[in-house]
């Protein structure tokens, strides 16, 4: 799933190399930190968070297989 959450915003941000994602994982839960340049956030979040809501049903339908959830978190890389 984290190379998935990778893979989706390498493709949507103008600075590729600054995108990382760290994996928490818990008992039932695993959450993904995807951290972007602050002039990319505004391209992985989207227009009115289209483009974020689009990657967490994603991450929701393939955590379904996996019976598993996941939680997708956005940040800023300060």
């Amino acid at each position: 799933m984290k190379e998935l959450v990778e893979l989706i915003a390498k493709s949507l941000v103008d600075s590729p190399d600054q995108v990382h994602v760290s994996q928490l994982e818990g008992e039932q839960t695993t959450i993904l930190e995807l951290k972007v340049a602050q002039e990319d956030l505004g391209k992985v979040i989207g227009k009115q968070g289209r483009t974020a809501r689009a990657m967490r049903i994603i991450l929701g339908a393939a955590g379904m297989k996996l019976k598993r959830r996941f939680n997708l978190e956005i940040i800023e890389k300060g």
